[in-house]
């Protein structure tokens, strides 16, 4: 078994902001950032939590990203909230444009929140978590950098484009699920990679369109869709939602924004938000109950609902305050805050 490291929940906000700051990220975005990889960490999801800071320092390296910008809220007298990221990272204008989504939501039933012009590299749940702490069923996608190969092509075309949800349940967690529509989400292949581990069969191929388990060959090849066609065609859908409908980038243009500097995907996002009192029709109280014989059936026969493993790390590592990484990554992370140091 590998060496871990012991962080408190504390420590492991205090060296995100630690990182974030000498990268260059302003006072509020750094805070935007280590709030989310905070959360993430505390969920034992590793793929999106300390991990993600050598890809935002790679991304402030890139020269492309603007750590002090400021988020504007354009105005809009329907139910759609725009909100421009004016080339900073999603997470502070998601954390600017949420208090207008939740009103326009509670006002019309259903409302959007687009996001332009943004650098995204973080896990969605949080995201769709705070609207349904608040009562609000959520979905959010986003594309990538044009990484995964379609059902039956060759070389990359669309992103990993995650898709999550959430639905409020009362005095329960949420059900919650995100997933990339990639076979393996980009992180995770790079976990692998650093553990010196194969990649199972059937989700990448190499530079040539062969199969492969190499994670260095699935990385300079392409990525697969889950499901073969289902999820391609999946995947091409948030393409078109959280790109040309909300005038933004595919991953395609993405890709080729990047010029091959390292670092997050610059593209757009989509939010969208249901307020279950006004689709009900004022039945919440009767359909919560509809939705919890549902939950019930599934878990008596002994299936898992999605994120019971995350909800079940949260409140261990919530209750005894401190996370456990792998030994690796606390040296790498250390190195890389001695290397911003002297920068």
């Amino acid at each position: 078994m590998s060496e871990t490291v012991k962080l408190t929940l504390d420590e492991v906000r205090a060296l995100s902001l630690s990182i974030l700051t000498k990268s260059g990220f302003g006072p509020e975005h750094a805070a935007a950032i280590a709030d989310t990889l905070t959360t993430c960490q505390t969920d034992d999801c590793q793929s999106h939590g300390l991990f993600r800071l050598f890809m935002c320092h790679d991304t402030m390296k890139s020269g492309k990203v603007d750590g002090h910008a400021a988020p504007v809220l354009k105005p809009s007298n329907n139910a759609i909230v725009r909100v421009d990221a004016n080339a900073g990272m999603s997470l502070l204008a998601f954390e600017k444009a949420l208090p207008l989504l939740i009103e326009k939501t509670r006002a019309n039933g259903i409302a959007a929140m687009a996001i332009n012009r943004c650098f995204h590299f973080s896990a969605l749940w949080p995201e769709v978590e705070r609207l349904s702490s608040v009562g609000l069923a959520a979905m959010a996608m986003v594309p990538s950098h044009s990484w995964v190969a379609p059902a039956g092509g060759t070389r990359g075309s669309l992103g990993t484009n995650p898709l999550a949800f959430s639905w409020p349940r009362s005095g329960k967690d949420p059900f919650t699920f995100d997933f990339a529509t990639s076979a393996f989400a980009r992180g995770e292949i790079e976990l692998y990679r650093r553990a010196g581990k194969p990649l199972p069969e059937g989700v990448a191929i190499d530079k040539y369109g062969n199969p492969t388990t190499d994670p260095k060959a699935a990385m300079d090849g392409a990525m697969l869709t889950f499901g073969s066609y289902k999820g391609s065609a999946l995947s091409i859908m948030i393409e078109l939602l959280a790109g040309p409908l909300i005038d933004d980038l595919t991953s395609l243009e993405s890709m080729e924004f990047a010029q091959g500097a390292g670092g997050a995907p610059y593209h757009g996002e989509i939010i969208l938000a249901f307020d279950p009192a006004q689709f009900s029709g004022g039945r919440v109280s009767d359909n919560d109950a509809r939705a919890e014989r549902l939950f019930a059936d599934i878990t008596d026969q002994g299936a898992r609902l999605p994120s019971q493993r995350r909800f079940a790390a949260r409140a261990r590592n919530t209750e005894r305050g401190y996370v456990e990484i792998a030994k690796t990554l606390h040296d790498d992370l250390r190195a890389l805050a001695e290397d911003v140091r002297a920068v």
